[in-house]
């Protein structure tokens, strides 16, 4: 590859996942000081020449989302200041994005305003994973590749694992499209969880359609939070007479006391991605971190070679 004129950033939120990207493409990290000063001010000072230069930005929007999002257009600002050829975010994790409708009246629209701040800042183009809602793609007035870690990485993991009688699982309505994909790939059945959600981060499983009795199930969604709507599902499972349960998810948000919850729990594994960093999270036994790094820096390449990303949204 060649990489004179590429050149990969790392906001301090994906410290470890841009160090991988950088080994996978042989690029070394660009060299700039980043802190905080005691007001909470983030400012940055890039330590060498970008000018004429394509520069990738690696920054999550995950907890904590506000700071880590100025870091984002603080970082960006930057870059186009100092008269970068182009700059592409790439947010693994798109924080806000659970906001992208009005579900009563005088709410905001909150991940339509941060695509709108992410655009005005100086992105030419955006790379995000798993996007939890894909109009939010719509967003944005400038080209976004939203490419999902299931059919890459976690289908592939739980083919190695051999697992028998399998049934994948989709939490809630929103999620069958998603579910319903997996199962194909991994010639498994089908089930869905009927849940009713009484308030935010509360959720009360009502139903499970579809025949688990004597499976193994599979549960797949595109985040777990407080982890409440993940082991609702596994308890509604379990008492239908699932033998094992497996969780999965792209992004690890475990807010909360997630991790401890996910422990006490009938699921005996959770297999997660590292677009959120598990750094200062509670460590466990049953979570399984899977890299994107090698996803990503497909997808860099091919965006800094002006070469197709379709192949990787197979």
């Amino acid at each position: 590859m060649e990489n004179n004129n590429i050149k990969i950033f790392s906001g301090t939120a994906n410290a470890d996942l841009s160090v991988e990207i950088s080994k996978y493409l042989d690029v070394p990290l660009c060299k700039g000081e980043t802190k905080y000063f005691s007001d909470g001010e983030f400012n940055i000072k890039i330590n060498e020449n970008v000018r004429g230069q394509d520069v990738f930005v690696i920054q999550s929007t995950c907890p904590p989302v506000n700071e880590n999002l100025t870091e984002l257009l603080i970082t960006v600002d930057a870059f186009r200041r100092a008269s970068a050829k182009r700059i592409t975010a790439v947010i693994p994790y798109y924080g806000y994005g659970r906001q992208d409708r009005k579900v009563q009246p005088r709410a905001p629209i909150t991940a339509k305003l941060v695509a709108n701040l992410i655009t005005k800042a100086g992105v030419d183009r955006v790379l995000v994973i798993d996007l939890h809602a894909g109009q939010i793609q719509g967003f944005f007035d400038i080209p976004v590749d939203n490419l999902f870690a299931a059919p890459a990485i976690l289908v592939k993991y739980f083919l190695t694992k051999k697992i028998e009688d399998v049934t994948i699982v989709s939490p809630d309505s929103g999620g069958v499209e998603r579910a319903r994909a997996i199962a194909k790939r991994m010639n498994a059945t089908l089930a869905i969880i009927d849940k009713r959600r009484p308030e935010v981060n509360v959720a009360e499983v009502m139903n499970v359609v579809g025949d688990v009795k004597g499976r193994n199930a599979v549960i797949m969604d595109d985040m777990i939070d407080t982890g409440g709507s993940i082991i609702k599902a596994a308890e509604a499972l379990h008492d239908k007479g699932v033998k094992k349960i497996f969780a999965a998810c792209t992004h690890p948000v475990f807010s909360a006391d997630a991790v401890e919850r996910l422990d006490r729990s009938v699921i005996d594994e959770v297999v997660v991605t590292n677009t959120i960093p598990m750094r200062g999270k509670k460590k466990s036994q049953k979570i399984k971190v899977l890299s994107i790094a090698e996803l990503l820096s497909k997808a860099i390449y091919s965006i800094h070679n002006n070469t197709s990303v379709s192949s990787l949204f197979v």
